[in-house]
């Protein structure tokens, strides 16, 4: 029972597919930073100064000031819409440059394809002597062997 479960799940792991989705979800994880990057430090600030000089990831909501309890300082309690902002400009971004990877390999995929078909319904090149001479004496053999 164990052997077969271990043999079962090595064979699993082992697949194209699975190892396909693991480099997939790496390189996936190291493009998002990428993509974070480019909207924290380059696409946000522009847009920032656009719009008056804000920062977005400074924009909040307080609901309840900081006080003091007890001589205690307790923390003000926000709502950080400007990080909220900050996350969906990355999520459009990289939806967005996954969207135009996958177009592009489309592309190249229907492009082969297309090739790949046009080369299989190419005309059959010309047989050469020998065969067209093979071919006339099975054609006299055939006719021959039916009088």
């Amino acid at each position: 029972m164990k052997s077969s479960f271990w043999t079962d799940f090595k064979n699993f792991a082992m697949r194209g597919n699975v190892i396909d989705l693991a480099v997939g979800v790496i390189i996936g994880g190291a493009f998002g930073k990428i993509v974070s990057s480019l909207v924290a430090d380059i696409i946000m600030p522009v847009l920032g100064v656009l719009v008056g000089g804000i920062n977005f990831t400074d924009l909040k909501w307080v609901m309840k000031a900081p006080r003091e309890v007890n001589g205690v300082e307790q923390a003000a309690v926000t709502l950080n819409y400007g990080n909220f902002l900050q996350t969906t400009f990355d999520f459009l971004i990289i939806a967005f440059s996954i969207f135009l990877f996958i177009k592009l390999v489309t592309r190249i995929t229907e492009k082969r394809k297309a090739q790949a078909k046009a080369q299989a319904q190419a005309a059959p090149p010309e047989p050469s002597p020998e065969v067209k001479l093979l071919t006339e004496i099975r054609d006299l053999l055939k006719a021959q062997e039916s009088k």
